[in-house]
């Protein structure tokens, strides 16, 4: 069917260009870099479950050999390959303009690269991740130790990864943000469709236009910001030699080699605390769902801590009893549900607010510390927290008759609510971080080839190369700054598009319609991937 189309070759096309092949594209790694990349790989494996293993010792739970043990190292390694595949699929865009324009040998840039992705996910601050795993179905996500929670961890990481490595194959820079996203939507539309309703939570539909106009402005920033740019260089800069495709290995002047440097170096550390926190999340959720009772909530809260957000839920459940004046006339939880599916206030929302608030301050009352809440109640503190705060937060967004006093106590419970239950233990960040940096240095010549000679008519030159690189950092960074997802392949992508339009060196159309179709199949692909594997996994499971 594709070839009928003709769409298989369109793809195949993004990677025999008109140019004769850039020498610095033809070097392979030897021995000694296999040997070496394979002992990182194993050294980052083995951190990854002996930091899991304590965790796991200090909260006091005991894992046995069998189908629970087997399904969190299945689904972990599974998390850590996706964040593997988005290393080499998406920060190839990272050192793109930096191999091709011979401002670092292509060895040395992507292990600068590795390292600077590294770096930027242990320094993120987690609002991404979070952002990100809000999308799901908030039922799903109060019962992910479920049956049905697991089928949505592995449908939502397999397809990911089905559409990323299929894309890369054919040299496409598609975005694995964009493509988990759609992951999202499927799941969200298929676990409705088996309960009985079409479509998404309101919840959901909110924080899916916020993600969506990102990832769909980005790109138009990138590619118009990328040709402004370089029409004022190409205005302001004398040295024509700038604005020459490079011959051979020969490295550009060495103010623009500075910034093409220094440029790769932003992107990639923007990538990885952007790009970075979305392997977090699912990771989170999956230790979430198997081990409850070491990664459901902070156990490290100190007393203090805990005393601080057990007043706040006292208070909290007083002031909305007296604001709501009524009794619930039914489970307090299911009227919440309801709220985040269609987000009206009616006359037991406060109330059911407060009781669900007030059982959650119960068991702080009764334990007195977060590390001494037993096993068989951590979950459903958990969840009674996790739903609580989404419904303030879902309040903050529409109209409500509530006096400004206790507002400011919501408000101030749900900042000490999310340290609480939106922790990331510093060896997650280190494994993605590490999954990610070594996935920079495999697999980053098809899309470098792409970029630097499948765009344009006439292939990268030195300006054009950091014009595209200091758009896509730049707007990479805001991006992260806000806790929006975008995607470092259409930015810095669509970036050099513009430096070629801005150029008049013109378009190859059949890379950018293979692009653009790419763009547009990449959402209906991930949903119907991952809606279809969800149902498999939930029959399976």
């Amino acid at each position: 069917m594709l070839d009928r189309f003709g769409l298989l070759e369109v793809m195949r096309a993004s990677r025999l260009t008109q140019f004769p092949i850039s020498p610095v594209l033809r070097e392979t790694h030897g021995f000694k870099g296999r040997l070496s990349f394979f002992l990182l790989l194993a050294g980052a494996l083995l951190f990854t479950f002996v930091s899991l293993e304590q965790d796991i010792r200090a909260s006091g739970t005991s894992l046995q050999p069998g189908w629970p043990m087997l399904i969190l190292v299945v689904a972990l390694l599974v998390a850590l390959g996706f964040e593997f595949i988005n290393g080499f699929h998406d920060t190839a865009n990272a050192v793109a303009t930096v191999i091709y324009t011979n401002a670092l040998p292509p060895r040395f840039a992507v292990a600068w690269s590795g390292l600077w992705n590294f770096l930027g996910v242990l320094f993120s601050s987690g609002a991404v991740a979070f952002a990100i795993v809000s999308l799901l179905p908030l039922d799903l996500l109060l019962k992910v130790e479920s049956n049905a929670g697991l089928a949505m961890i592995f449908a939502l990481l397999i397809a990911s990864i089905l559409w990323n490595l299929g894309t890369w194959w054919l040299g496409l820079p598609v975005s694995s943000s964009h493509t988990l996203i759609g992951s999202i939507v499927g799941i969200g539309l298929a676990h409705g469709a088996m309960s009985g309703h079409l479509g998404l939570s309101g919840s959901a539909w909110s924080q899916l236009l916020t993600v969506g106009y990102a990832l769909l402005l980005s790109p138009l920033v990138g590619f118009v910001s990328a040709f402004v740019l370089l029409r004022a260089m190409s205005a302001s800069i004398r040295n024509r030699a700038l604005f020459h495709s490079p011959e051979g290995r020969t490295p550009p002047p060495g103010w623009i080699r500075g910034l093409l440097i220094v440029t790769c170096t932003g992107v990639s550390f923007a990538h990885g605390s952007n790009d970075g926190q979305k392997g977090i999340g699912l990771i989170m959720l999956i230790l979430i769902a198997t081990v409850p009772l070491a990664f459901a909530v902070d156990r490290a809260h100190s007393p203090e801590q805990t005393r601080q957000l057990l007043g706040l839920a006292q208070a909290s459940q007083a002031q909305l009893q007296h604001a709501g004046g009524g009794a619930v006339s039914g489970d307090p939880r299911q009227v919440l549900l309801a709220y985040q599916q269609a987000p009206r206030v009616g006359p037991d929302l406060l109330p059911s607010l407060g009781v669900v608030i007030g059982d959650v301050a119960t068991r702080l009352e009764r334990h007195g510390e977060m590390a001494k809440v037993p096993g068989d109640e951590v979950q459903a503190l958990r969840n009674d927290l996790y739903l609580s705060l989404e419904t303030i937060r879902l309040l903050d967004q529409g109209e409500q008759n509530i006096d400004l006093e206790t507002w400011s106590t919501l408000q101030a419970l749900r900042t000490e609510g999310e340290k609480t239950i939106r922790f990331i233990p510093v060896w997650v960040k280190v494994a993605v971080a590490l999954a990610l940096g070594l996935g920079t240095l495999v697999g980053w010549r098809r899309i470098v080839t792409t970029v630097g000679e499948g765009i344009g008519k006439t292939p990268l030159t030195y300006a054009q190369g950091a014009a595209a690189q200091l758009v896509a950092m730049l707007t990479i960074g805001a991006a992260d700054g806000f806790g929006l997802p975008v995607s470092t392949t259409h930015v810095l992508s669509s970036g050099v598009a513009g430096t070629m339009s801005a150029n008049g060196s013109g378009l190859q159309w059949p890379t950018i319609r293979n692009m653009l179709l790419a763009w547009v199949l990449t959402l209906p692909a991930a949903i119907g991937l991952a809606a279809g594997l969800y149902w498999v996994f939930a029959q399976v499971l």
